[in-house]
């Protein structure tokens, strides 16, 4: 590979670095060629990208953006490494790879994640990037936590009004 050509994928690896929020580093080392095509063609359908790439342009291509991506440095940044690019959710890659991994598959293994910038290395913390939620999903928490109260007193008025109307219709009737 000429310097050009490096030069080309550390450029092409900046703009998706930058363009998406969330991305993975994977060990595909070991993966039969079935193996990829099947985990590539899970990642194209559910609108994941998938990239080999070298570790020193991934180190290169990291070290433009503005957060500290140090951690990599000694454990995620060695062997065969692929990335995981997304902008839609942070946990989408993890859901990813524990869907193929029920196909009988233990490869690729999660090496590290980059979550708005939180740095997640190894693979025991795969787990807990499947709990973590997307931010329209906080939105509709948060939402749906403001309005119970309200809801709760308009069911709590709705409820009452028959009993209310039932009481003030007797002591009509009484007062008769």
């Amino acid at each position: 590979m000429t310097r050009e050509e490096k030069a080309q994928i550390i450029d092409e690896l900046k703009v998706k670095f930058a363009e998406n929020d969330f991305f993975y580093i994977t060990d595909a080392s070991g993966m039969t060629v079935k193996e990829v095509n099947a985990f590539r063609r899970l990642c194209f359908q559910k609108g994941i990208q998938y990239k080999v790439v070298k570790n020193t342009l991934i180190k290169k291509a990291l070290e433009s953006i503005d957060a500290d991506f140090s951690a990599f440095d000694g454990t995620a940044l060695k062997g065969f490494s692929g990335v995981l690019f997304t902008s839609e959710s942070g946990k989408a890659p993890a859901q990813l790879l524990k869907e193929f991994y029920k196909t009988g598959s233990k490869k690729p293994v999660l090496k590290g994640a980059s979550i708005d910038k939180s740095v997640y290395v190894g693979e025991n913390t795969l787990e807990d990037l499947v709990k973590i939620k997307s931010k329209a999903e906080m939105i509709g928490e948060v939402i749906g936590l403001l309005q119970s109260p309200a809801k709760n007193v308009i069911s709590a008025l709705k409820s009452g009004e028959h009993i209310l109307g039932g009481l003030v219709k007797t002591l009509q009737e009484r007062g008769q």
